[in-house]
């Protein structure tokens, strides 16, 4: 505006002195004629610059006079403006990104606790639709006394642990409302289902081994003391001998079970390794002679044995769950039964180790059960011919350690087929040196 007023006051007088030069009636012609022309000019220049302004996110026109001074920091500050928007933009836009990445769920509330934002987890857990339930008391979408409780309260120092569905599609979620900002709140949302699943089985399994290791302790403890309290020539030689045997056997019991324990142990936390070319058809016949003679000529045996099909994989892994599944089959098999044991390729290219028996076969409920670890099908069974329960769970870990599937299939009354399907990339070629075969360790029952 300095400019301006410099311009008027110049034409001032130069109209001043034009005048004087000229006249006053002509000076003051000329200077009216000289303002009408700086007014013209200015209204072209205010022109440009309405149309800047509505334009806004474009340089101002240059040239327009004194107004170039305001229009230069103006324009600078929009600049900077819409950077530090687009910056501000992009970091709200990261921070969403990051929010959907979570693999927790995350849900904003209002004041009155109705749903504002969820990520991708939180739907999953809750059965969320945004553009449906945004709006909504998340009361009124998740229905559950325990919550509304929860919800109730005016602090959390705790997550709420919340059970929803029923048989295979219950879930464990904990759920952990938190206040944030003004009249806000967020809520964290965690699958537990594994986690709570693994700590079931944890309980479980001391429980059972516990179980387990009582009984041939208390048979032990209960000779022991016999021996100790009665006189030494109070028992006869057979009857000593019958009693040290009795605890010979709870001792090997208890023997089997450790070993089996110290096995699963080591798979499970043991990595996987692709191991040496394995001559399966080595390992059959060292196991189907160990079964032979716990079967005592009481079964008869058949085999079709590819002698060139070898696979890559860990040859005392592999003895101990082929020596297991040909146990099995011998301990369920009653006496005159048939037992066929085949190691052979598979249609897609891989190979297939397979134990079919005629024995007393496992009720369809039972089958999914099988592995779990000391789940018997004849619990009475099971401990009169030396089982631990373990057998199958550690040829399930077996298989998985070497990318194969334990296959199941029984008909009660009928007979059982066991199967470990190994896939075609574990396949070796059949000029492959297959490493010497190694004996399997003491067979056990499931």
């Amino acid at each position: 505006m300095s400019k301006t007023l410099v311009s008027i006051a110049l034409w001032a007088l130069g109209g001043w002195l034009l005048g004087a030069w000229l006249g006053a009636a002509t000076g003051w012609a000329v200077f009216a004629l000289g303002l009408l022309l700086m007014v013209l000019i200015s209204g072209l220049q205010l022109s440009r610059i309405a149309r800047w302004v509505r334009a806004i996110d474009e340089p101002p026109p240059p040239s327009v006079g004194p107004w170039d001074e305001i229009l230069a920091p103006i324009y600078r500050k929009l600049k900077q403006n819409r950077l530090d928007l687009q910056d501000r933009t992009r970091s709200f836009h990261r921070a969403l990104l990051a929010a959907e990445a979570l693999p927790d769920g995350a849900l904003t509330l209002d004041a009155g606790k109705s749903l504002q934002w969820c990520n991708q987890a939180a739907a999953g857990h809750l059965g969320l639709d945004l553009d449906r339930d945004r709006g909504h008391s998340i009361l009124n979408i998740v229905r559950a006394p325990e919550f509304a409780r929860y919800a109730s309260q005016d602090a959390w120092d705790r997550p709420l642990i919340l059970h929803l569905g029923h048989g295979s599609q219950a879930r464990t979620l904990s759920l952990h409302l938190a206040p944030y900002g003004v009249g806000q709140f967020l809520m964290v949302t965690r699958d537990i289902t594994q986690i709570e699943r693994l700590e079931n089985t944890r309980k479980d399994f001391v429980a059972n081994v516990s179980h387990e290791l009582r009984t041939p302790l208390t048979v032990l403890s209960g000779f022991v003391e016999t021996l100790q309290d009665m006189p030494g020539d109070a028992l006869t030689e057979e009857q000593r001998r019958h009693y040290l045997d009795l605890m010979a056997q709870q001792a090997r019991n208890m023997q089997a079970l450790v070993a089996d324990l110290l096995t699963l142990s080591s798979l499970e936390s043991s990595p996987n390794r692709e191991g040496t070319p394995v001559s399966v058809t080595a390992l059959v016949r060292t196991a189907l002679a160990q079964a032979q003679a716990l079967s005592g000529g009481q079964h008869a045996f058949d085999t079709n044995l590819d002698e060139t099909l070898h696979i890559r994989g860990q040859d005392t892994e592999l003895a101990s769950a082929i020596g297991n599944l040909l146990t099995n089959a011998v301990r369920y098999t009653p006496a005159g039964g048939a037992i066929t044991v085949s190691w052979e390729p598979t249609p897609d290219g891989g190979a297939a180790y397979r134990v079919r028996d005629t024995g007393i076969g496992i009720a369809p409920d039972d089958i999914p059960r099988l592995t779990e670890r000391f789940f018997r099908v004849d619990r009475g069974r099971s401990r009169a011919t030396g089982g631990t329960g373990l057998g199958l769970a550690i040829a399930k870990h077996v298989a998985m350690r070497h990318e194969a599937v334990l296959d199941i299939r029984s008909t009660p009354g009928e007979g059982s087929l066991f199967s470990i399907l190994f896939p075609p990339a574990r396949v070796c070629p059949p000029d492959a040196p297959a490493a010497p075969a190694q004996p399997p360790s003491a067979s056990r029952d499931a």
